[in-house]
């Protein structure tokens, strides 16, 4: 039920379970600058091209592909783990403490000299990243009543700007006086505020669903008609049928479901083309690490600490679907402040405009879309949903950013930008074809 007031919209933030949320949050946004724009910086900075540059968007292919494993994340007791400390919590800290081991690799390699090795654990920091997602975004679904999602998804985005501020405007401080290497390791220590986050937490309680129940039942009497599948036998088929085929079946059964993974993948593809080049950008206009790390990280996260506190309220009062098409209105016309600093060049203030229009837009787009990826799950099968859903956000958002560098070294930035502007065109032309779907294929996204 949708709140009376926006007074009442606001005051959701302060429960103790959405204040969780804000450092599980931090921990999900930690690893991705130092796969992303931070680790760009210093690819440019050793003199690696922008094509390679922009093929590196790659090695965060394990994002896209988190629903391969998410299955077994969903089940899976791990030994010890899951008795000592639940089923969620129990993996958070076991990718937690891959997270941080392969962050002490990556901040140990040289780009210069051994840049298929940066490249390769790149691509391990992102495998246990996307890990940790699974679970944080499996508790966060979880533990979280319905009328506390959208407040859930923008204390999320909040908490992952965090993790993405220590990650980038730190990260470039420490670079800056101390080196990269020292920069990756003090990132590494800091994965250690997602683990103190799950340890202070309880494990939530999830029931199954009577639509899940009932799909068990279902296989059980396949299963009872079988008498030669007994044993070891029945019991994975019937593990495999619960964790891997249930959830996506489940899915698919849903009305209009192709086009809300159509849409999944194209929603912020405009955005993720203009930011995998922003940071090579800023560095062609001649903007110092110092220059960049404080306007667009420390000025740019209050602005997204903005958009995504309205986000979470604009979501509460008019719904997911609405918000979902004011967000991406913004978040589309937003790259225009690209095409702005292009044309300026080396201007700190054009800059901060650019940020904050960008910064602003982009996290009320980010909280509409975390509250709708999260509406979509059933909780019978919440980590392996979510993952398939976020993973074809992500798949779609590689792909196109992986050809951001060809087409950046084809075009000036101006024409690149206007380029990204017009990526946002095909995920709001789907958004408004499902908007005029009848309500009653609209349950599946209700908040």
């Amino acid at each position: 039920m949708k709140p009376s007031s926006w007074g009442q919209a606001a005051s959701v933030y302060l429960d103790r379970r959405v204040l969780a949320i804000l450092f599980l949050g931090f921990s999900e946004g930690l690893p991705l600058a130092l796969t992303g724009s931070t680790l760009s910086i210093w690819l440019r900075e050793g003199g690696v091209s922008k094509t390679a540059i922009g093929l590196f968007a790659l090695v965060t292919m394990p994002y896209a592909l988190k629903f391969v494993w998410a299955p077994l994340i969903d089940r899976l007791r791990l030994p010890v783990m899951t008795r000592l400390f639940g089923r969620r919590r129990g993996w958070a800290l076991v990718a937690q403490a891959g997270l941080m081991a392969a962050l002490i690799g990556l901040g140990s390699t040289n780009p210069v000299t051994d840049l298929w090795w940066t490249a390769m654990l790149a691509v391990v920091v992102a495998f246990f990243s996307a890990s940790q997602d699974i679970v944080v975004d499996a508790y966060r679904v979880e533990v979280l009543e319905e009328h506390q999602q959208a407040a859930g998804a923008a204390i999320l985005v909040l908490g992952y700007r965090f993790g993405m501020l220590a990650a980038g405007a730190g990260a470039l401080y420490l670079a800056e006086f101390f080196g990269w290497h020292v920069a990756y390791y003090v990132m590494a220590g800091l994965v250690a505020v997602g683990m103190v986050t799950i340890l202070l937490n309880r494990e939530p309680k999830v029931a199954d669903t009577a639509e899940s129940k009932a799909r068990e039942r279902h296989v059980a009497d396949w299963l009872a008609a079988r008498p030669h599948l007994t044993g070891w036998k029945a019991d994975l088929l019937a593990w495999i049928y619960g964790a891997v085929v249930a959830p996506f079946v489940e899915f698919m059964t849903r009305p209009a479901w192709a086009a809300i993974l159509l849409f999944i993948a194209c929603y912020k593809l405009g955005d993720v083309l203009a930011g995998v080049m922003s940071a090579p950008f800023y560095v062609d206009l001649g903007f110092e690490k110092t220059e960049i790390a404080n306007v667009t990280k420390l000025f740019g996260l209050w602005a997204t600490i903005v958009g995504g506190l309205i986000g979470g309220v604009l979501v509460g009062r008019v719904g997911v679907l609405r918000g979902l098409l004011v967000g991406g209105l913004m978040q589309m016309l937003s790259n225009l402040g690209y095409v702005m600093l292009a044309q300026v060049g080396h201007d700190v203030s054009a800059l901060a405009v650019t940020v904050a229009l960008e910064n602003v837009c982009g996290g009320i787009a980010t909280a509409a879309f975390v509250a709708y990826l999260s509406s979509l799950c059933n909780t019978a099968y919440t980590a392996t949903q979510y993952a398939l859903l976020s993973s074809f956000y992500k798949l779609g958002g590689d792909l196109f950013g992986a050809s951001s560098g060809w087409l950046a070294e084809r075009m000036d930035w101006s024409s690149f930008f206007l380029l990204s502007t017009g990526g946002a065109v095909p995920g709001l032309l789907v958004l408004l074809w499902l908007m005029s779907r009848p309500r009653r294929d609209e349950a599946v996204v209700k908040v």
